[in-house]
């Protein structure tokens, strides 16, 4: 699964960009790096038969790389031009979350375009405490109030 990921990799470089770095991770890893355009992708093997994690991150001021921005699951079997399609949105999804003002574009669903599949997890908002949990409070404390109406009453 290494030579063929490292194979993959480099075919898919290839198609990416003009100038690339190429490199293999300890983990088994396979990253293609586009200093240029300030992106990283990388492919790592799965549990599942010819399938790929692909990622997509972006290199920060410094050559340092920041953490992943997005990321799917594909399969090897699709052709080099698919599994590029899924890297070039991958990167879009990267490029348009760094912009200064530019909103994440909404992730909806799971789509088996591409033979990709997602694999993001939900957003999940501020720590606040919702309307649900105030409702719960209150009811304890409302509970709590006729216990103690009900105690004093009968002394």
């Amino acid at each position: 699964m290494s030579a063929q990921l490292r194979e993959t990799a480099g075919e898919l470089a290839e198609l990416l960009w003009r100038e690339h770095t190429l490199y293999r991770e300890r983990s088994g890893t396979v990253v293609i790096r586009g200093s240029h355009v300030e992106r990283w992708i990388s492919l790592s093997p799965t549990g599942g038969k010819d399938q790929v994690l692909i990622r997509a991150g972006r290199i920060l001021d410094g050559g340092t790389t920041a953490p992943a921005r997005s990321e799917a699951v594909a399969s090897l079997a699709v052709g080099r031009g698919e599994l590029a399609a899924v890297c070039r949105r991958l990167l879009a999804e990267t490029a348009a979350g760094s912009a200064p003002g530019a909103a994440r574009p909404p992730k909806s669903g799971r789509s088996q375009k591409a033979g990709a599949r997602r694999t993001g997890r939900p957003a999940r908002g501020g720590r606040h405490t919702g309307l649900t949990s105030w409702l719960v409070i209150l009811a304890v404390l409302g509970f709590v109030a006729l216990y103690v109406r009900g105690v004093t009453a009968g002394l």
